[in-house]
């Protein structure tokens, strides 16, 4: 199956590609960097000072690994290695390597905030001051939007070669499904970007507390396309 302007388009269930092998090792590295600073404690004061850390690296590894969930499933859904895909793809890589260090530093400030956990050096006393939380949110608004941007703009190639990937009716859908899907993750952190920035600075903690309603939207959303799919297969 080929594109003719885009070039042959790989089946889909293949075997792992150069591009997904490529993909996994920089999702490897991401996650390198999130421990790279840690060093092995020396005695029980410096071990209780890293196990202090464990909160903030557990969040940031459900997020990498949220989002290498979401490249992988793709890949094995659409198997393209294309022009534009390992464009869109290559920029989507450096996007999550560039957006380790501000997933780390965001985590592991809200929980010493929140656990009350004390700075482990007189340096970090002040993490963040209440003049730059609105930066922060907004670095970590700017990364979120620009992932699920990209991942978007994968399934809108993957759409605009539905000919040419021989999707039947049902897998069209999923296809819009999971577009969709990641739009709202787009709006979501868009309307935190822009809270980010106009809100008081004392108000700043609602464009972060705005992320919880992720889980509410993508359960709606993924139980009315489910239906509407449990619908298209009584009718084939």
């Amino acid at each position: 199956m080929t594109d003719p302007a885009a070039g042959p388009v790989v089946p889909r269930h293949h075997d792992v590609s150069r591009l997904e092998g490529f993909s996994d090792a920089v999702f490897g590295f991401a996650l390198t960097l999130l421990v790279v600073a840690l060093e092995v404690p020396r005695n029980y004061a410096e071990l209780q000072a890293a196990m202090s850390g464990f909160v903030a690296f557990a969040a940031s590894f459900a997020v990498l690994l949220w989002i290498w969930s979401e490249h992988n499933a793709f890949f094995r859904h659409y198997g393209l290695s294309d022009g534009p895909t390992v464009v869109i793809n290559g920029v989507l890589l450096f996007v999550v390597l560039f957006y380790v260090y501000p997933l780390k530093f965001m985590f592991t400030f809200l929980s010493r905030l929140f656990l009350g956990i004390p700075p482990p050096a007189a340096g970090m006393a002040q993490m963040v001051s209440l003049d730059d939380s609105a930066g922060l949110m907004a670095i970590y608004s700017g990364g979120f939007v620009a992932v699920f941007s990209l991942f978007a703009l994968l399934h809108w190639r993957a759409w605009s070669l539905r000919d040419s990937l021989g999707l039947d009716a049902r897998q069209r859908y999923l296809t819009r499904m999971r577009l969709r899907a990641h739009l709202i993750s787009v709006g979501v952190g868009a309307v935190s970007l822009v809270l980010a920035w106009v809100l008081p600075v004392r108000l700043v903690g609602l464009a972060g507390f705005l992320y919880g309603v992720l889980g509410p939207l993508h359960w709606w959303h993924g139980t009315r396309a489910h239906r509407h799919l449990d619908q298209m297969g009584t009718h084939e």
